[in-house]
């Protein structure tokens, strides 16, 4: 049997990792890095770049340079992110066929799945070059908040990398995982994930080996990249006021700006001054004009205050889903390069009324965690019993665009759950089951899974009829739902796999393209 790999997909960095001879090893890529950044650069010659190297020419190559590609992925074209990154980003969106946000690359498109492919074969060659062998399988992690649509868009972006996707994990429950292995002890950890892209908490209990999600909350809209915004947008109005100069439209500028001002926010997490150089940002008649000034810790604090007051909601959320206290919690993992940030590190601290652990590497540790399911779906890791949550409650549409939740958020994965309902008009001979996933009590508000209709109901009063409809989720989080006419016990099923928004064509054509580059 061959090699399983676990890969930790992030918005910034990718990381994979394997068991060997018992134990998770990180694999360093071919740079001798142990990370790798997400990043996917085209040149004018159709020659491409993953990685370090992408990393190394975006300043002079904006426009070809892709990154951020994990918050695009499963998301609609006119949707208030899409609307947000086309703002921020310096390369091309556009929107498919079928409403989904693409990028567009010297007049070629291509889905976020077929660049997050690229960062997965990545992934997968660093994996090869380690075990001299072809690698076919793996486990990728996801934000614990990601719904159904974006958990089947990074099934899709592995088959087009040539692999075998045999589990989607949430990131926090395989950092848990990697901080429990081996361990021996009960407890109750918080897993606080703050990455490039995303903020997820989940409340983990470790009991004897088995690994209890108890509660999950999380931003899909918060991450390292809205930290480095806000510096960034403050450099560009310190060089307005100083030169009277607007360098908001010039793609090189930015990419200057934003590669400073990551840095900057990477260097205040041990220093409490540093300085921005950046010579020739720009020319006008009196000449070139140049960047130059001191950042300090508390002024970078002032400009991501808000951003840092949005982690407590989240937080406060799960311990009560989880229906804990901070008293009872007896650790605090730390997990996404962001957590570095020492206000940061200051909030959890005082949400949680607990110093955090420092005992696991935050880049790393997911692809551990990965690496350990890995290892227990291949046969490697016995003793260890994994026991996940959905993360956003599922349901169907009633009568005035109302949404009926079936199965509450942070139920334990695998489920099944039934209600019951019936007609809203007399002689209604069919009803139109909507399945949803969200929190919105309007139904339009969540994302649509998919709809059938159940058919054949005998001629009765409204309010009559009683049809059955059921849930259910296996441990891939795929989900099952049917209805059934209990007066008359005909029924209709679907099953619904998740759709990431490429066609069969699509998916094949990727598929293509990628082994030919």
């Amino acid at each position: 049997m061959g090699k399983i790999i676990g890969i930790d997909l992030g918005t910034t960095n990718s990381c994979v990792a394997v068991i060997e001879g018992g134990d998770p090893l990180v694999l360093p890529n071919s740079e001798g890095s142990r990370t790798t950044p997400s990043m996917v650069g085209f040149t004018e010659d159709d020659e491409r770049f993953v990685g370090q190297q992408a990393k190394r020419q975006a300043i002079i190559n904006p426009e070809r340079t892709i990154y951020d590609i994990k918050r695009m992925i499963g998301q609609k074209y006119n949707s208030s992110l899409v609307k947000k990154l086309k703002k921020t980003l310096p390369y091309e969106i556009v929107e498919n066929t079928n409403g989904d946000a693409w990028v567009e690359v010297s007049g070629q498109q291509y889905s976020p799945q077929e660049i997050s492919a690229m960062i997965l074969r990545k992934m997968k060659q660093t994996a090869e070059d380690y075990f001299g062998e072809e690698i076919e399988e793996a486990v990728i992690t996801v934000p614990a908040y990601f719904n159904d649509a974006q958990r089947s868009a990074t099934k899709d972006a592995g088959k087009i990398a040539g692999l075998t996707v045999r589990r989607i994990i949430n990131e926090p429950t395989a950092a848990a995982l990697a901080y429990g292995y081996s361990k021996t002890d009960d407890a109750n950890l918080i897993v606080f994930d703050l990455g490039g892209g995303t903020f997820d908490v989940s409340v983990v209990q470790l009991r004897g080996g088995v690994f209890e999600v108890a509660a999950t909350c999380g931003d899909n809209h918060l991450g390292g990249e809205d930290f480095d915004r806000a510096i960034l947008d403050f450099l560009l109005e310190r060089f307005k006021d100083e030169t009277g100069i607007d360098v908001s439209e010039d793609k090189m500028a930015l990419q200057r700006l934003k590669e400073a001002a990551e840095n900057a926010k990477c260097e205040l997490s041990t220093l409490t001054e540093t300085n921005i150089n950046l010579p020739f940002l720009a020319v006008d008649d009196a000449g070139p004009r140049h960047l130059s000034l001191s950042l300090s810790r508390s002024q970078l604090n002032d400009l991501c205050y808000d951003l840092v007051e949005r982690l407590e909601k989240p937080c406060r959320t799960a311990m009560k889903d989880a229906g804990i206290q901070p008293s009872d919690i007896d650790d605090v993992l730390l997990v996404g390069g962001m957590t570095r940030m020492p206000l940061v590190q200051e909030k959890v601290e005082e949400i949680f009324t607990c110093k955090p652990s420092k005992g696991v590497n935050p880049d790393e540790v997911v692809a551990v965690g990965a690496a350990i399911q890995s290892g227990i779906l291949g046969g490697e890791v016995q003793e260890v019993i994994l026991l996940d949550v959905t993360p956003l409650s599922l349901g169907i549409r009633v009568a005035g665009d109302r949404f009926s939740k079936i199965i509450q958020k942070n139920t334990s994965i695998p489920t099944r759950e039934t209600k019951i309902f019936t007609t809203t008009e007399a002689n209604q001979d069919m009803v139109t089951i909507t399945v949803l996933q969200g929190e919105e009590q309007t139904a339009s508000e969540n994302t649509l899974l998919g709809m059938f209709n159940l058919t054949g109901i005998p001629p009765q009063p409204k309010g009559k009829p009683r049809i059955e409809v059921a849930f259910e989720i296996d441990t891939d989080g795929i989900v099952a739902v049917s209805a059934k006419d209990l007066n008359t016990d005909k029924s209709q099923s679907i099953t619904v796999e998740g759709h990431s928004g490429l066609s069969e064509e699509e998916l094949q054509r990727a598929m293509k393209r990628q082994q030919t580059a």
